[in-house]
């Protein structure tokens, strides 16, 4: 298996950046994608970003599309989140997952981290 923890959530006012961490262990890192999701209370868990295991082709969500940055670093086992311009409906849980696949449903990871907070304040 692989287990994923997240970390780097809090508060920051609008117009503010954080970078959250997703630190990888059990099974080979490199052989999965990886992606970023978010639900905020009273909703659906969303894509947010995501990157291949083979050559690090990234897609984003249209929502955050030029502001978020997913990178990672197989060396380290780590995926990050770059986040830049938050607004306030950028607030919710993250969690990255891992999978066979760069998709965007839910259904189509097989490892979850618990969640990091992220909140944006106006």
């Amino acid at each position: 298996q692989v287990q994923l923890v997240e970390s780097g959530g809090g508060l920051v006012q609008a117009g503010g950046s954080l970078r959250l961490s997703c630190a990888a262990s059990g099974r080979t890192f490199s052989s999965y994608a990886m992606g970023w999701f978010r639900q905020a209370p009273g909703k659906e868990r969303e894509f947010v970003a995501a990157i291949t295991w083979s050559i690090g082709s990234t897609y984003y969500a249209d929502s955050v599309k030029g502001r978020f940055t997913i990178s990672r670093d197989n060396a380290k086992n780590t995926v990050y989140l770059q986040m830049n311009s938050l607004k306030p409906e950028d607030t919710a849980v993250y969690y990255c997952a891992a999978g066979p696949y760069a998709v965007v449903v839910p259904r189509g990871y097989d490892y979850w981290g618990q969640g990091t907070q992220v909140t944006v304040s106006s």
